[in-house]
């Protein structure tokens, strides 16, 4: 039996980051990890995607070089087992580095398959962890910390129907593993999973199709936003479905059939399903606690208490943004809760969210298409296409909406689509965070030329004074 102060049951982005926070406060931290440290965003999410996005959009510049008055000669070619072994080696090294600071902060790592006890001769509350190694011969180790994180975040989901096979129908797990690239592929999910491997494929020259069930593509950006996705796309000529239902997946031979309700069925090489992820709360022993927790997720306060006070929750297993950093974020809050610290709630309209197609996607705060009802608004906006940096660039695609809120003056909400989104995007996201209005944000002095220019002229023109416009 071990004991130790903190017991975190998950290695991904939140679990390491509370880990290292609640050992910079000088607490004793144990991480049960049944796989690799870093989690799904490391290993099969944010980064290796990330690194395909990266591959593509060097791609893309190389088939525009002439348009930069660069000739290149030959044929140029994607080999696709060095793309993904540059993704792969991305990969390693920022493993090595989680591995690393959990090492230097004294944290110690167990690799096994945890699962919560309920009240035994460990302990007379629930919470004892019992460890198990399914590919050694160790012996089961039962740790007994005075608190618990849950953290062992998320799973793709799938539909009725649709059986992932991870050979023909994939994940997006199985995505990553893939060695060659098929000619034609439907991505059944127009959300952002969906429309990152959609831009990324396209750009290799895949023939892609979107099937997606609402009338939209991105449904939490801004309608706006959606429809200058949607052009985009269509001219680089990723084929769009909306309104559409899967009803199921067929595969014969080395074809998958698509059967959409109220339509004709579509064959393809290879099918992707990016339908969301399910929070992973099976097989945890939560049944031996009395915490609360259905297919959404585990149930938490706001300060990410389960009904059990000594056991917290956070990340992708409860029912918040399924984002890394609202997971690292929601950890370091709980860490401090544990502490008595004084906590102050996340607040979760006012996270960044980002999409990384080409364009890119970006936003803060409210959009133009969910204002709550009763806010008197003024919506700002400026393109990219009066911008020089952006010229420049090559890439003046898209916009920029900045909302401010007539009756108090704040800045409530900030829309990016188009080059260095992600990227911007934190200055709204901070203007916000210290509560600026647009005016403060448009009459700060803006380097020239820079892309950043675009943020403050949409800030200026929610009251008629951007200067370009």
């Amino acid at each position: 039996m071990i004991e130790t102060d903190l017991l975190i049951l998950g290695g991904g982005t939140g679990g390491y980051v509370a880990a290292i926070h609640a050992a910079k406060k000088g607490m004793n931290v144990i991480i049960v990890e049944k796989d690799k440290m870093g989690g799904t965003c490391l290993h099969r999410g944010c980064i290796p995607t990330k690194a395909l996005l990266r591959s593509a959009e060097i791609y893309d510049t190389m088939k525009a070089a002439d348009s930069y008055g660069i000739e290149t000669e030959g044929n140029m070619a994607v080999n696709f087992l060095k793309v993904q072994q540059r993704k792969a080696e991305i990969i390693e090294q920022l493993h090595q580095g989680v591995e690393g600071l959990c090492k230097k902060n004294k944290i110690q790592i167990i690799r096994g398959e945890g699962a919560i006890l309920g009240p035994s001769i460990f302990s007379p509350v629930s919470g004892a962890v019992a460890v198990t190694f399914k590919d050694s011969d160790e012996e089961e180790v039962i740790i007994v910390p005075k608190k618990v994180i849950i953290a062992t975040g998320s799973s793709p989901r799938t539909l009725p129907g649709v059986t992932i096979d991870e050979q023909y129908v994939l994940s997006s797990n199985g995505m990553l593993e893939l060695e060659s690239l098929p000619e034609r592929i439907a991505i059944i999910g127009g959300g952002v999973i969906g429309v990152e491997w959609a831009s990324l494929l396209n750009s290799f020259g895949v023939d892609v199709t979107i099937i997606e069930y609402a009338d939209r593509l991105v449904i939490n950006e801004s309608k706006a936003v959606s429809k200058a996705l949607e052009k985009s796309f269509k001219n680089r000529g990723i084929k769009i479905i909306t309104n559409a239902a899967v009803a199921s997946t067929e595969v014969n031979g080395e074809q998958v059939t698509v059967k959409v309700k109220d339509m004709d069925d579509q064959t393809f090489d290879k099918v992707m399903v990016a339908v969301g992820r399910a929070p992973n709360v099976n097989g945890i022993g939560l049944q031996n606690t009395s915490v609360k927790f259905d297919d959404k997720g585990i149930e938490v306060n706001e300060y990410y208490q389960t009904t059990e006070s000594h056991i917290y929750a956070i990340g992708d297993c409860i029912n918040t943004l399924q984002l890394a950093h609202v997971a690292s974020k929601e950890g370091e809050l709980a860490v401090d809760h544990i502490c008595n610290e004084a906590v102050e709630t996340l607040n979760y309209t006012n996270v960044p969210k980002c999409t990384y197609t080409s364009p890119e996607i970006a936003s803060v705060g409210y959009n133009a298409s969910n204002v709550p009802e009763g806010m008197k608004v003024k919506v700002g906006k400026f393109n990219f296409a009066g911008n020089g940096k952006a010229l420049i660039h090559g890439h003046a695609e898209g916009f920029i909406e900045v909302i401010r809120d007539e009756a108090t003056d704040d800045l409530v909400g900030v829309s990016i689509i188009g080059p260095n989104a992600t990227d911007l995007i934190a200055e709204a996201s901070t203007s916000i965070y210290l509560n600026a209005t647009p005016l403060e944000l448009g009459q700060a002095v803006h380097a020239h030329p820079t892309m950043a220019e675009t943020l403050m002229e949409a800030a200026l023109d929610t009251y008629g004074l951007a200067i370009h416009k």
